[in-house]
C-alpha cells in the first residue's frame, strides 16, 4: 500500500499546501499555549487565574460561534481564513513585544487571550468548513479531517516539549515570538492555493433567520444533536484538565515547566495514534460506537491521572487521555461533516466549535474554582466520572441514531441497501421517530 493510498487527501494540491503550512504554525501555537499557562502560574500561583485564562480565551467561541457560522455560510471562506490567521499572528507578536519590554502582566495576558478567543471564534468554523474546498474528491474529506487531527497532535507532541526547554532557558517571550513568525507558513500556503469561491446560498435571508435555521436544523436532528451534546459534556467536564497541568507538574509531581511539557507531549502521543487510526478508516460506519468508547476511555484516563502521585504513572496515563479526546473530537467532526447539508455546513461546524471550544472555558473557570476548594486531582476525577456517565447514555441511544443515519449513508453511497424499501427520503426519516434499521446494519 503506497502513501497516497493510505492518505488519499494528500493527492489534492490545496490540502497538501495547507497541511505543510499548518503543521509549522501549529507547533508555534502549542508553544504559546504552554508558555501562557506557565507564565500565569509563575506570576500568580493562583489556580483561579489559571482557570480564568482558559475561560477568557474560549468563551468568545461559546458566545460568537453561532454568528460566525452564519458568516461562514454567507461570505468567502478563503478570505475570512486569511484574515483570521493574520490577526492571530498580530496577537502573538503583541505578547512577544510586551514580554520583551518587561510590561507583560497577568491582566495583559487575559486581555490578549480574550482577543485571540474572538479571532478563533471565527477561525475555527471557517477552517473546518474550508476542508470541503481543499479536497478534489468528496470521499477524501474524512481522511483530510483525520489527517488535520494528526497534524494538530503531532504539533502538540513537539510544541510543548520545545516550549518547556525554551522557557527554562530563555523565558516565555521567545515562545510567543516564534509562534507569531510561524503564522507566515500557513499564510504562505493559503496564498499559493487555487480556490474557487464558495457560493452563498443563505445570503438572501437576514442574519437572525439564518441563525434560527441553523439551530433548528442541528438540534432538530437527533444524530447531530446527540453528537454535539456528548462532545459538549466531555469538553465541559474533562477538557479543562490541561489548564490544571501546571498545578500537577509543580505541586503534585514536584516538577517544573519541563514536567508540564512532558505531560502535554505524552497526551499527544495517544492523540496522534487516535488521529492516525481515524485517517486509516475507510468508512464512517461504526464511528458512533467509537464515540461512546472514546468518551469512556477519556473518563478512565482522567480518573487515573487524578489518583496518580508519581511522574511515571502520570506519563503512562496521559496517552490514554489524549487518545480518548482526539477520537471524540475527530470522530464527531468526521460524522458531522459527512451527514451535514452543504448550505448549512458553516453553521453546524460553528456549533461543533461551540460544543468543543465553547464549553471548555466554562469548564476551565469551574475547574479553577473547584481546584481552589478541593484540589486539582479531585477536579479531574469528578470530570472523568461525568465523561463516563455521558458515554453510557450515548451508547444507550446509539441503536436509534443508527436508524436515522441509514438513509443518509445510502444516498451518499456509504451503504449499499439490502432492499430498495430502505431508500427513504431523508426528510421523512428525520421527522419519524418510529423507523427501524435493517438487520444487516450492525456497525
Amino acid at each position: 500500500m503506497d502513501f497516497f493510498t493510505l492518505f488519499p487527501s494528500l493527492r489534492s494540491r490545496n490540502f497538501r499546501l495547507f497541511f505543510l503550512g499548518q503543521s509549522i504554525s501549529l507547533i508555534g501555537t502549542w508553544m504559546q499555549i504552554t508558555a501562557v499557562a506557565w507564565l500565569v502560574w509563575r506570576l500568580s500561583y493562583n489556580p483561579v487565574l489559571l482557570g480564568m485564562v482558559g475561560f477568557v480565551g474560549r468563551i468568545p467561541t461559546f458566545l460568537l460561534a453561532p454568528v460566525a457560522g452564519v458568516m461562514v455560510d454567507r461570505v468567502n471562506r478563503y478570505r475570512l481564513l486569511l484574515l483570521t490567521q493574520m490577526l492571530a499572528m498580530l496577537q502573538a507578536l503583541a505578547l512577544a513585544a510586551l514580554m520583551e519590554m518587561g510590561l507583560l502582566t497577568v491582566w495583559h495576558v487575559l486581555a490578549l487571550s480574550l482577543l485571540l478567543g474572538m479571532i478563533n471564534a471565527f477561525d475555527m468554523p471557517t477552517r473546518h468548513a474550508f476542508f470541503i474546498h481543499m479536497v478534489d474528491q468528496r470521499e477524501h474529506l474524512a481522511n483530510a479531517i483525520a489527517l488535520n487531527g494528526a497534524m494538530v497532535q503531532l504539533a502538540r507532541l513537539i510544541g510543548p516539549t520545545i516550549a518547556g526547554l525554551l522557557i527554562a532557558a530563555v523565558g516565555e517571550g521567545f515562545c510567543f515570538l516564534l509562534n507569531g513568525l510561524s503564522y507566515l507558513a500557513v499564510l504562505g500556503s493559503l496564498l499559493m492555493m487555487n480556490i474557487r469561491p464558495n457560493t452563498s446560498p443563505t445570503s438572501h435571508q437576514n442574519l437572525l433567520q439564518n441563525l434560527a435555521e441553523g439551530f433548528r436544523y442541528a438540534f432538530g436532528f437527533p444524530p447531530i444533536r446527540s453528537l454535539l451534546f456528548l462532545l459538549g459534556l466531555v469538553s465541559l467536564s474533562g477538557a479543562s484538565y490541561a489548564q490544571l497541568l501546571p498545578i500537577f507538574a509543580q505541586q503534585v509531581l514536584q516538577g517544573d515547566a519541563r514536567t508540564q511539557g512532558f505531560l502535554l507531549s505524552a497526551s499527544a502521543v495517544g492523540a496522534l495514534a487516535g488521529s492516525l487510526y481515524l485517517a486509516s478508516r475507510r468508512t464512517v460506519r461504526g464511528l458512533g460506537r467509537v464515540q461512546a468508547l472514546a468518551a469512556a476511555l477519556f473518563g478512565v484516563g482522567l480518573i487515573l491521572l487524578g489518583v496518580s502521585r508519581w511522574l511515571w504513572l502520570s506519563l503512562a496515563v496521559m496517552p490514554l487521555i489524549g487518545l480518548g479526546m482526539i477520537l471524540q473530537i475527530g470522530g464527531t467532526n468526521i460524522l458531522l461533516q459527512t451527514i451535514v447539508e452543504e448550505d448549512k455546513r458553516g453553521r453546524v461546524m460553528s456549533l461543533y466549535s461551540m460544543a468543543w471550544m465553547g464549553m471548555d472555558p466554562l469548564g476551565s473557570l469551574l475547574a479553577g474554582m473547584l481546584a481552589h476548594l478541593m484540589g486539582a486531582p479531585g477536579v479531574v476525577i469528578l470530570g472523568g466520572i461525568c465523561c463516563m456517565v455521558g458515554a453510557g447514555d450515548f451508547a444507550r441511544r446509539l441503536p436509534f441514531l443508527r436508524k436515522l443515519l441509514y438513509p443518509i449513508y445510502i444516498r451518499q453511497g456509504i451503504i449499499v441497501p439490502a432492499s430498495p424499501e430502505w431508500v427513504a427520503p431523508i426528510a421523512s426519516t428525520r421527522n419519524s421517530e418510529e423507523s427501524s434499521p435493517p438487520p444487516a446494519d450492525k456497525n
